[in-house]
């Protein structure tokens, strides 16, 4: 069996370029504490993307991005879980299990990339049975366009690159799990 031991990654939002941060709240997730099963792609989970809402960002937001991202996953790079573009300024919520494959409970002209599963829609947190406390990061940015020019194939790791030259503002809520 291969050892998973190794040194618990940085926040990966700390090593971008400082920006205001804003309130991000969740009826699902607590800051800092695990992540419910539902929320997870385990045995018991079910895949259901969070609640979340956000208020106290910029006046000048044009639109919003929410992701879920795990620093703590093997390998280089993290893992994204969701990605959602396409939030207009006037949105401010997203509601449990917005997150499905087929977009339907997102708001009209919103759409979700493909996670690092390669699947479209949220994928649940499940870090390898026996390693470390993960780390998932529930993030929205605050933008200074509602478009980007990416579209749904676009790459996780790319549309981050594009949203650090977009980004006016940004909340984080952080849960967390372990099996």
């Amino acid at each position: 069996m291969v050892s998973l031991t190794r040194p618990v990654a940085p926040d990966p939002y700390s090593l971008l370029p400082a920006v205001p941060s804003f309130e991000v709240t969740s009826t699902d997730w607590t800051h800092g504490e695990p992540v419910p099963v539902v929320h997870t792609n385990t045995e018991a989970g079910r895949n259901v993307s969070p609640q979340v809402s956000w208020s106290g960002f910029p006046p000048e937001t044009a639109g919003f991005a929410v992701s879920v991202f795990d620093p703590d996953a093997p390998g280089v790079a993290g893992w994204f879980h969701w990605t959602v573009l396409g939030l207009g300024a006037d949105v401010t919520s997203l509601t449990t299990g917005a997150g499905a494959p087929d977009g339907s409970g997102l708001p009209a002209g919103a759409s979700q990339l493909r996670n690092d599963d390669g699947e479209t829609g949220y994928i649940g947190c499940a870090p390898p049975p026996g390693d470390q406390v993960h780390r998932y990061f529930l993030v929205v940015h605050a933008l200074d366009t509602a478009d980007l020019g990416l579209t749904p194939a676009s790459p996780p790791g790319a549309t981050s690159a594009a949203l650090v030259f977009h980004t006016l503002a940004r909340g984080i809520l952080v849960g967390t799990f372990q099996r």
